[in-house]
């Protein structure tokens, strides 16, 4: 049953990275952050925290936006009455890095990129899924990062940045992504 589940996962998955690819490359039909906020909610799925990240098997998947949030409405309704594994998602803007480390997944807006050292510093201590869609995010020490190729959203990861982290990452949202490597210890 487990494996049926996880298949049918990564069916919708690649489903929606497909419609991903066609959505942007027709900008006219669906907006970047739309798309960017449904990989949000995806990536929810396919990354496992460490015990202790949640306090009870009900507590919410808490979706933080640090910085300019660029998703308007778009992040609300893309997990607007969805669940995962019996979790709500609950999305939240971040006004200080404080509050981030109450996050599972932090979204960490173009506006912060001078700022993105002091930020994986400061967020070394937690289990937080950090995303982001700058040059060279993910080689800087972030987890996931969005790229915009030839109008196509694409995915880079940084495999060694998610293990300090804590977090195991699908193998099927691995097969999905670019691998990148930083320098980080």
């Amino acid at each position: 049953m487990e494996l049926l589940n996880r298949a049918s996962r990564l069916t919708r998955l690649l489903l929606l990275a497909a419609a991903a690819h066609l959505a942007v490359a027709q900008a006219q039909t669906v907006d970047e952050y739309q798309v960017k906020a449904a990989f949000l909610y995806n990536f929810a799925k396919f990354v496992e925290w460490p015990p202790g990240s949640f306090k009870s098997p009900t507590d919410p998947i808490v979706v933080c936006v640090l910085g300019r949030n660029p998703f308007g409405e778009a992040l609300d309704q893309a997990v607007e009455g969805k669940q995962i594994e019996g979790r709500k998602l609950v999305i939240r803007e971040a006004p200080d890095l404080r509050e981030c480390l109450a996050c599972q997944l932090l979204f960490i807006a173009a506006s912060e990129r001078k700022r993105l050292p002091a930020i994986f510093g400061f967020l070394k201590a937690g289990s937080v899924l950090t995303v982001g869609e700058t040059a060279n995010f993910a080689a800087a020490g972030g987890i996931i990062n969005f790229k915009l190729d030839d109008g196509k959203v694409s995915l880079e990861i940084n495999v060694g940045a998610a293990q300090r982290a804590r977090l195991r990452i699908s193998s099927k949202l691995l097969s999905l992504a670019k691998i990148v490597k930083d320098d980080q210890p």
